[in-house]
């Protein structure tokens, strides 16, 4: 049953993918370069959408079959869905920064609501963990949007969060989640398939809104259970270190940090020379060690604290030298 989702969703996603991209070419939903792009060339977008409709079909039938409970695991699948169609709408029609994250903000708080665990807290005490989960997934879902923008980069990160989450469900005799992580890996790698140097279609907001819906969920999921959130940190530390800190930094610097730019560090990179290839791979080679490390924390809990310590000491240290060096070569 395991390798018939990974497998199944791989195909079909492949096989969507084609689809939208044909789909895009005809109605020209295209990505025109702008001053944030790294591309030159005007290349479709949209092919998302074929992820996010794998994995809502296998999350569904997850939720249908009794294999995640309701009504945390279908207002997960909603939550994320609904995402989805935002990013979907934005990819055709851009719609502006204040609607964007005001629906995210409705959304999410609804989807806890849902999930609950948090309403059950008292009174006040409830109000501020509705508060920060809203808030920490209007920022996740962003920084994967934020992250999605060289060829391969967000497809890889989450094909590799995914396939991590998947063996640590397993081993937690979950086959609900096992399968849900199992269909995200699957879908991503379809779509790469179409999205590896050189790109021939996008994620779009659709795609990138989707997963980080999708994966921000998993979190929250895992903290109403009561379980560790350190491997879901561990594996995703550049994602977060890069955005996070870019952000964080232009805020500091008094920027105008809700417009277009090229200041992450994989921006930086490309920019300075290297290929999509060799950066999606360089945060492949990254990735890898903190996925065991993440392993690590799952089996070692009381070892999680320091793990994730290590981890985000390591990406905050990569993330300064590629800017500090990046920065020199431009001057």
């Amino acid at each position: 049953m395991l390798m018939i989702v990974l497998v199944g969703s791989y195909l079909a996603a492949a096989a969507l993918t084609w689809l939208v991209r044909r789909y895009a070419l005809a109605r020209a939903v295209i990505d025109t370069p702008n001053e944030r792009s790294l591309h030159a060339t005007p290349t479709p977008r949209g092919g998302g959408l074929a992820v996010a409709l794998v994995v809502l079909a296998v999350h569904g039938w997850c939720v249908a079959r009794g294999l995640l409970p309701m009504p945390a695991g279908g207002a997960w699948a909603a939550g994320a869905g609904v995402l989805a169609a935002l990013g979907w709408l934005d990819d055709h029609r851009p719609l502006g920064a204040t609607l964007r994250l005001g629906v995210q903000a409705v959304v999410f708080a609804v989807v806890l609501g849902a999930m609950s665990g948090v309403t059950a807290l008292p009174g006040p005490a409830a109000l501020v963990a509705l508060g920060c989960g809203v808030l920490g997934l209007v920022w996740f879902v962003n920084l994967y949007n934020f992250m999605d923008g060289s060829d391969g980069l967000a497809g890889c990160q989450a094909v590799l969060t995914a396939l991590l989450l998947a063996v640590l469900a397993h081993a937690h005799g979950d086959r609900g989640l096992t399968l849900g992580a199992l269909a995200l890996a699957g879908a991503c790698a379809g779509f790469l398939r179409f999205n590896l140097p050189p790109a021939r279609i996008f994620l779009g907001d659709v795609g990138s809104y989707f997963i980080g819906a999708w994966l921000g969920l998993y979190a929250c999921y895992l903290v109403l259970r009561g379980e560790s959130l350190w491997p879901w940190l561990i594996v995703l530390a550049p994602f977060i270190t890069d955005a996070s800190l870019t952000l964080g930094s232009r805020i500091l610097r008094r920027e105008r940090w809700w417009t277009a730019h090229r200041g992450h560090a994989y921006q930086r990179l490309v920019t300075a020379g290297w290929s999509h290839g060799l950066v999606a791979t360089v945060f492949m080679l990254l990735g890898a060690p903190l996925a065991g490390t993440a392993w690590v924390a799952f089996h070692r809990p009381q070892l999680g604290p320091w793990l994730a310590l290590s981890a985000y000491a390591l990406t905050v240290t990569i993330w300064r030298i590629t800017i500090v060096l990046t920065s020199r070569r431009a001057a």
